[in-house]
């Protein structure tokens, strides 16, 4: 509905409330991706050993779902961070 409010949007890390327009917090976006450069093939492997590893692999993908499969190769993300926990995040964002 065009006069309902937005929804409220609430820092990701501790939960405060982030009014819209108030330049009070942060959207952070993160984007991964796996290592796009060619797998490393051995010049010694047999036929018959690339064959039993493909086979591998894909009873290992048949384990997976769909979202897992597409989630190991890509995956984008949105959070949104108050002032002090951005602050604290970007100093040390894998910590």
């Amino acid at each position: 509905m065009p006069d309902s409010p937005p929804d409220p949007t609430l820092c990701h890390r501790c939960g405060a409330l982030l009014p819209s327009g108030s330049g009070a917090f942060y959207v952070v976006r993160i984007e991964a991706f796996a290592d796009p450069s060619p797998p490393r093939e051995s010049i010694e492997a047999s036929p018959a050993t690339r064959d039993r590893e493909i086979d591998r692999l894909i009873a290992q993908m048949r384990e997976m779902s769909t979202q897992e499969l597409m989630d190991d190769v890509y995956r984008k993300i949105t959070v949104h961070l108050c002032r002090a926990c951005y602050l604290s995040w970007i100093e040390n964002p894998v910590g």
